[in-house]
């Protein structure tokens, strides 16, 4: 692995240049890396950050890669990571054809890295540099402790897709409250809202008097305020002090209630098991957002080597070349998902719906196809608009919004079904949907979704831990179970209880008979309602039990 060429890096600052006068804004400062097409495949998160701590597991992953290398050698074109500076690999071979549509891409991602908010909490320190403090760190204690701390690097990572990265984003983007009382809060937040469920009209005056008793009255504004309410809602002293007495606290996340409340991990003797479970925690975080926003973040980086390669003179007498090459990237496939088409056709179609004045309430009230097909109110909106998406929108929201049946037919999209012909006992694929609702749907459920599981202390009885499953329609997986539970008790060291819904019936549909011996993945085209059922895991000195609730 070494530096790219001056010759290569003078493209890249031209690059640079251009993608500034479209928009994208970035740190200048980046480091990129030459690789053979081997080294390439085998890029993960704790190679391109070399810093990043050694975990042993890695070893075997990298022999996997190889492996597939050799069955199905393949060119990947780059992989970029969000470090300050923001480092990005790169093939030997690539021509400087190439090059200059890869560097659009990755200053794509990197401009996406720097901007979106959903990565705000990494923009604040030097990733490659806490890693290269984490990695000495636990280097010193693999020679002291052995073995040991990979196991405790293992236990924390079967956890570690549950931390609270939307309460960290929340607490960093957090609004000061300071010039409102506890009082005011929860008069507009709760009583109105929720107790008395006053219409929007009424809430609007409530605001408007608010306001009047402040600007005549000043600083006795709120009393002269509070003193009419009580006139109204003799209820209301009583209903705010019961909710500040039963208000909510946040729970912190699975890790961080061990970091805490862990009488094992709090020994002074285990007190560097603390230590690994924080490096874990806080590098699971860092990377959190990224998978999170995979469809946006792909999107926009095709989105911008496919609109500014398009616009640079060097793709002259290379057309044929680029066009083979961005139909492998950007290529929408029949069946299945491809990131970077499907993010990049959004970006295109919010462009233009912002451009023709669609995203506005008077476009969305007309039912006529073909008065929908002409409208165009020619705002030229439309860049300003994508950028702020990209700074404003994670993966669930993008698609929630902007999948609409417009874009699905424009795109000729649709869900694929799967049935066995039983004839010729082979699966076959059919068109199951053109709906929006349901491609949309198809897409969330792709989406990356960790449970929710929380802790809950007043079942924890005798010192015991007791975790609770908030269940959405999502089973966890079974084979996981015991091992993750299995970490969990000795991070805990005391049994552990899990709470959690699984499937008890797959009914069918109204009407209709399931074959009988159909396993539930080979009913799914006929699955009609579900019945559910809350269990409770324990697991006791390493040995798994079930019991029904």
């Amino acid at each position: 692995m070494e530096l790219i060429d001056q010759h290569t890096k003078r493209i890249m600052q031209g690059c640079k240049r251009r993608a500034r006068d479209a928009g994208l804004r970035f740190e200048d400062e980046t480091l990129e890396y030459i690789v053979s097409n081997r080294d390439l495949l085998e890029l993960s998160p704790k190679v391109m950050i070399p810093t990043l701590y050694d975990y042993w597991v890695h070893d075997v992953e990298v022999l996997k890669g190889k492996g597939k290398y050799e069955l199905y050698p393949g060119n990947p074109f780059e992989t970029v990571i969000n470090t300050r500076p923001a480092v990005s690999f790169y093939n030997d071979n690539n021509p400087d054809w190439l090059n200059v549509m890869i560097f659009y891409h990755v200053l794509g991602h990197i401009d996406f890295f720097q901007n979106n908010l959903f990565f705000r909490h990494t923009w604040d320190y030097d990733f490659n540099g806490q890693a290269l403090a984490d990695k000495r760190l636990i280097a010193a204690l693999r020679s002291e402790k052995g073995r040991w701390v990979d196991y405790i690097i293992e236990f924390a990572r079967g956890i570690d897709n549950l931390v609270g990265f939307h309460h960290e984003l929340y607490r960093l983007d957090r609004t000061p409250l300071a010039d409102f009382s506890s009082r005011v809060n929860y008069y507009f937040d709760v009583f109105l809202q929720q107790e008395k469920k006053v219409s929007t009209t009424r809430y609007v005056q409530e605001i408007k008097r608010y306001n009047d008793c402040l600007q005549q009255f000043g600083d006795q504004g709120e009393q002269t305020f509070f003193a009419d309410i009580i006139r109204d809602y003799p209820e209301f002293d009583a209903l705010y002090r019961r909710n500040r007495e039963t208000r909510h606290v946040h729970m912190p996340d699975l890790m961080q209630y061990l970091l805490e409340h862990s009488e094992m991990l709090n020994r002074e003797e285990n007190k560097w098991m603390q230590t690994v479970l924080q490096v874990v925690r806080n590098t699971s975080l860092f990377f959190q957002p990224q998978i999170r926003t995979k469809i946006m973040n792909e999107g926009w980086a095709s989105y911008w080597h496919e609109t500014l390669f398009l616009q640079d003179n060097r793709i002259n007498g290379h057309e044929v070349d680029f066009a083979r090459v961005n139909a492998s990237v950007t290529a929408m496939p029949r069946v299945g998902l491809n990131p970077y088409a499907l993010g990049m056709r959004l970006f295109y179609a919010i462009e233009q719906m912002a451009d023709q004045g669609r995203l506005s309430i008077e476009f969305q009230r007309i039912l006529d196809a073909d008065q929908r097909r002409r409208f165009d109110r020619a705002t030229g909106r439309g860049r300003s608009y994508i950028f702020s998406i990209r700074e404003n929108f994670c993966d669930f929201l993008f698609i929630k919004n902007f999948v609409d049946q417009d874009f699905v037919t424009a795109n000729n999209l649709f869900v694929a079904g799967r049935r066995l012909n039983r004839d010729r006992m082979v699966w076959e694929f059919y068109v199951k949907s053109r709906k929006a609702d349901d491609y949309r749907q198809m897409v969330l459920d792709s989406l990356y979704h960790p449970p929710v599981i929380e802790v809950d202390e007043e079942q924890g009885q005798d010192g015991e831990l007791y975790l609770v499953h908030r269940f959405e329609e999502k089973p966890l997986v079974q084979e996981f179970i015991a091992n993750t539970m299995l970490g969990i008790e000795f991070l805990w060291g005391a049994p552990v209880h899990l709470e959690t819904s699984e499937v008890v019936s797959i009914g069918a549909p109204e009407g209709k008979d399931l074959p009988a011996g159909t396993a539930a993945t080979d009913a799914q085209e006929n699955v009609g309602s579900v019945t559910w059922q809350r269990v409770r895991y324990t697991m006791r000195d390493r040995k798994l039990s079930k019991k029904t609730l």
